[in-house]
């Protein structure tokens, strides 16, 4: 078993609380994601599962055990870190069977070890080479292999391919989710970048200020975020939010203001809501619909900015107010720079927040397309 469990982490850094009473539950097998802005806490919190951090109160469970004040080495997890840390005078074979030398293990264990994990990462012709004959995806490939021999419980990834171009991230995301499904282990990993904890993740933990705000699915969260933060920070480009005011509410609905006056009526229990309240209202730049019919609502805008990104385009539409909101249009979008256009929406991808900034959504009332 390699499941584990966090109860009620915490860590003070120079009197400063870094992680407030964290707990989370990772299941045997799973692959999850921690994200959330720079200073969140996620590769802190990683670095106590790790044992590279002490917590100030908590406990650290893996496969059953309380591993808390246990050392690093006795908690049988292994860490891949941003930085490479390859030893430039060894070779990659020497690299990867480094730590298992220390270990004091047989020479054919390490032999069979070492091959294996050459063969599953694809660099068995790289052996013999030394880091600074290797390309940045090699060098990572190679940092993996460093962990795959350990044999690990739990795999720890601290934001392992920052350092890559993007389209080696891409192909490395790949390798990744291949890896997991080749394993079939635990594996934890932290990123500041939401794009591929959505695509690589079974479960994603939303961290803002120590605290988790969301945890859930990838498609859990984008179509269903608890709050403002977490609906702002899942999706690319980010939410709309617009202040709309309240013009009613009636049983099992809110009615609000749309900017340029119409009323939509948005499906929701909340029943401390009241006239003349200011809510915020969150739609996505690929909700809103460029043809112009408005379907349940719609906001007049003029196109402002025309991003062509090739499959898609991306305008941005300055509201009568003043407000700027973006549409996710096709890449055959014939809009122009001046053009007034009615963005339409569906009420079913309507989000309503409170001041505080909790989901007033109701997901009971709102039916969920299969696919968003």
């Amino acid at each position: 078993m390699s499941a584990v469990q966090l109860q009620q982490i915490r860590k003070t850094f120079g009197g400063m609380e870094v992680l407030k009473g964290v707990d989370i539950e990772v299941a045997d097998h799973e692959f999850l994601v921690f994200v959330g802005p720079s200073g969140c806490g996620k590769s802190t919190l990683l670095r106590t599962i790790a044992g590279l951090e002490r917590v100030d109160s908590g406990s650290v469970m893996i496969g059953g055990e309380d591993v808390t004040e246990l050392e690093p080495s006795q908690r049988g997890v292994a860490m891949v870190f941003q930085s490479y840390a390859l030893y430039p005078h060894m070779s990659v074979y020497e690299n990867i069977a480094f730590g298992l030398r220390m270990l004091k293990l047989p020479r054919d264990e390490i032999e069979r070890r070492v091959r294996r994990a050459a063969d599953i990462l694809q660099i068995g012709q790289l052996l013999e080479r030394r880091p600074r004959a290797l390309s940045g995806g090699q060098r990572q490939r190679v940092a993996i292999g460093r962990a795959i021999v350990r044999e690990p419980k739990v795999f720890l990834f601290d934001e392992p391919l920052s350092n890559l171009d993007a389209a080696l991230r891409v192909q490395m995301r790949l390798e990744l989710i291949k890896l997991h499904k080749q394993l079939n282990a635990t594996m934890i990993y932290v990123t500041h970048d939401q794009t591929e904890a959505m695509t690589m993740a079974d479960r994603i933990v939303v961290l803002n200020h120590g605290k988790v705000e969301q945890i859930g699915s990838p498609l859990e969260l984008y179509r269903n975020p608890r709050n403002r933060f977490v609906a702002g920070f899942i999706g690319s480009p980010k939410m709309n939010f617009l202040e709309v005011r309240v013009l009613s509410r009636e049983r099992g609905s809110v009615t609000i203001e749309l900017p340029g006056g119409a009323p939509l009526a948005v499906p929701s229990s909340a029943d401390d809501v009241s006239a003349g309240q200011t809510l915020t209202l969150g739609i996505r730049p690929e909700h809103l619909i460029e043809e112009g019919s408005t379907i349940d609502g719609g906001l007049a805008g003029e196109v402002n900015v025309i991003e062509h990104l090739g499959g898609e385009t991306l305008l941005h539409l300055r509201l009568a107010d003043d407000r700027t909101i973006q549409l996710k249009a096709s890449g055959e979008s014939k809009a122009a720079e001046g053009q007034r256009i009615m963005a339409g929406f569906s009420i079913r991808h309507v989000h309503l927040f409170r001041e505080d900034g909790a989901s007033l959504r109701d997901t009971r009332a709102v039916a969920e397309p299969a696919a968003a």
